[in-house]
């Protein structure tokens, strides 16, 4: 594989804001892979959400709402026999791991975009999730 095609697939993955890539060619195996975490607020103001009822949540004054910015499954923990990162009651802080949701073979971590206290999860482990589904509530702090 030549070195202009793999600038261009990391071209593709940083665009496309995946964390990795598998290509084969022929005899050629070539993995990309980096390591970015996604905060869930900074992907769903760079991607343009369709508005559909479904999706939109009235405003909440006494947490903040955590959403999905993408399709998958939701891991509460990084390991089947782990702790989760977080439960309720757990004080986060901004760009604190609250889970992974894998897509595609990919583990995307979940930051908290503010602080706050984890006053309720809103799904379960291993259950698949779509753009925009409601993962933690998160109590701001100071209320």
């Amino acid at each position: 594989m030549k070195e202009t095609d793999i600038r261009k697939y990391a071209e593709l993955m940083k665009e496309l804001g995946l964390t990795g890539l598998e290509i084969t060619d022929n005899d050629t195996k070539v993995r990309l892979e980096r390591s970015v975490p996604v905060s869930a607020k900074e992907t769903l103001y760079s991607v343009p959400e369709p508005a559909t009822s479904s999706q939109v949540a009235p405003e909440h004054k006494d947490y903040i709402s955590v959403k999905s910015p993408i399709v998958g499954v939701f891991y509460a923990a990084p390991a089947e026999n782990a702790d989760p990162y977080v439960t309720i009651g757990d004080n986060v802080k901004k760009g604190q791991t609250l889970c992974i949701v894998e897509a595609m073979k990919l583990m995307n971590e979940i930051t908290a975009d503010d602080e706050g206290v984890i006053s309720k999860v809103c799904v379960t482990n291993g259950q698949v999730v779509e753009y925009g589904t409601e993962l933690f509530h998160i109590k701001r702090s100071g209320i």
